[in-house]
């Protein structure tokens, strides 16, 4: 009977996601063909960025702080949606992350009073939470106070892991920032771009970067063995430079060997350099403040701070090679070590320079699954994950790719992967492409067997163009990993191709 029941869950969820997908497929060709208007014109739409944070409860009465960021895109005047994550902050789940997209009714009221109601849809869970498969669906109403380009409310919210244990309605705390996003739908013209306001989601560089943390001497597992080895981590950092020597943004990193498969930390970050970036050598000190977790760490809640000194050493225009040395520390929990990083930096624009030349990107949601995907106890079974992509084209056919992806069927819940590479995409005819992958990166949690978390990810899809800017994609490949998981993958994604002006 229990069997029965989960399998039913599991097809439940599995409906939900594709559902989502398919509606997204009806509905966003006319929202990019409204926003296209007038043909071949640089478009300006609303960004709401928000933050929240809510006390959720977990079965036995146990509390879990869950934070969430969301980057919301109004389509329509008053629909928004985009990409979101939420991760534990508190009690003892550090480590449990979903990712999703998030669509939003903007409603205002009376003066500066407004109203936004929505509805979060992901894949997730991690820290031995009873999430189930990893399907979370979160319903909520917001009450904001509009500042004047910020905004502060009051939330009322239902965290449901329909597959899982979790079933808890709260009130929260939110934060919201209004922004531009402007963007040249499809991205395939050249269409100049006359001003120095960046486009795009505004960030002005990308690195690639590898960590290596050497936990302190004394510092023990979530299962209670010593943590002897250096962690290894793969990950992806992006800045944005409100002036010359100040920046903020947002990195993203996963254990890759050490033991500690299904580790992952999500961290907001600000710091400072000197001199401008225009010069061959700079030197500078950053602090980041976020989630992490999983895999063995001892992060208690999940809240995690680094502080850190850098040197960067400037090889070509946009290509600079960066030195980090610095301290991580897990508050809540008894993780703490020194650490090293060395990351491959890439600018996409200078911010004080001219736009004069267009660079096509790519956001992308779907879902994926893994036929018959090895597990560290039991028999395989297949699973289906959310995906998040975003592409860059460095030409007209080669791109670079970042990609996450999280599980919500198929009993992994906590199963996550973040994954870099490079592809290629050739057009067949007027409306139809084809394109290849290989990707790279780390995956683990969920009882899946990853091995230290390294995986290897070749793909190839065929596509369909909807409208100038949205296509939908059907892929299939293989995952890889140093563990016993080595699955065929099917893929079908909905992509957002935009232009941005970049510098030369």
């Amino acid at each position: 009977m229990t069997n029965c029941r989960l399998r039913r869950r599991a097809k439940t969820a599995s409906r939900a996601v594709t559902l989502a997908l398919t509606l997204a497929a009806a509905v966003l060709p006319g929202v990019s063909l409204a926003q296209s208007a007038p043909a071949g014109a640089w478009a300006r739409t609303n960004v709401d960025l928000r933050i929240g944070y809510e006390n959720v409860k977990l079965p036995g009465d146990e509390r879990m702080g869950l934070v969430g960021t969301s980057y919301l895109v109004e389509l329509y005047e008053g629909l928004c949606v985009g990409p979101a994550i939420y991760g534990a902050a508190s009690g003892d789940r550090g480590g449990l992350f979903t990712f999703g997209v998030e669509t939003a009714l903007c409603i205002k009221l009376v003066g500066p009073l407004a109203l936004e109601a929505g509805v979060y849809v992901g894949g997730g869970g991690g820290a031995g939470a009873p999430v189930g498969g990893g399907l979370m669906v979160r319903p909520h109403a917001d009450l904001f106070w509009d500042f004047g380009g910020y905004r502060a409310g009051v939330s009322i919210s239902n965290v449901r892991f329909p597959n899982g244990e979790i079933n808890s309605t709260q009130f929260g705390l939110v934060f919201g920032m209004n922004t531009k996003f402007i963007h040249l739908p499809g991205g395939r013209d050249e269409v100049p771009f006359a001003s120095d306001i960046r486009t795009g989601v505004g960030f002005d560089r990308i690195l690639g970067v590898g960590t290596w943390y050497r936990p302190s001497s004394n510092v023990n597992g979530r299962s209670g063995a010593p943590l002897n080895s250096t962690i290894a981590m793969a990950g992806v950092r992006v800045d944005h430079f409100f002036t010359p020597n100040f920046f903020g943004g947002f990195e993203a990193n996963a254990a890759v060997s050490g033991g500690a498969a299904g580790y992952a930390e999500f961290l907001g970050t600000l710091g400072l350099q000197w001199p401008e970036s225009s010069g061959p050598f700079t030197v500078g000190a950053r602090l980041a403040l976020g989630m992490g977790g999983g895999g063995d760490i001892p992060t208690g809640g999940g809240l995690l701070a680094k502080a850190a000194l850098d040197a960067t050493l400037r090889l070509s225009r946009n290509l600079s090679l960066n030195l980090e040395a610095g301290w991580v520390d897990a508050p809540q929990g008894d993780f703490r070590a020194p650490y090293g990083a060395l990351g491959m930096m890439w600018d996409l624009d200078h911010p004080l320079g001219q736009p004069s030349v267009q660079t096509r990107q790519e956001f992308a949601a779907g879902i994926e699954t893994y036929r018959l995907a090895a597990r560290k106890n039991g028999p395989p079974q297949t699973l289906d994950n959310v995906t998040l992509k975003f592409n860059r084209f460095v030409s007209d056919s080669v791109y670079l790719t970042g990609q996450v992806h999280s599980a919500y069927a198929g009993g992994a819940g906590g199963f996550s992967v973040g994954l870099v590479g490079i592809g290629v995409q050739q057009p067949l005819g007027e409306h139809v492409f084809a394109g290849a992958e290989l990707l790279a990166g780390a995956a683990g949690g969920g009882g899946v067997d990853t091995g230290n978390g390294a995986v290897l990810q070749p793909m190839v899809y065929a596509g369909v163009r909807l409208s100038p800017s949205l296509s939908l994609r059907l892929g299939a490949g293989r995952v890889m990993s140093d563990g016993a998981l080595a699955s065929n993958v099917l893929d079908l994604t909905l992509a957002f191709s935009f232009g941005v002006a970049s510098r030369p």
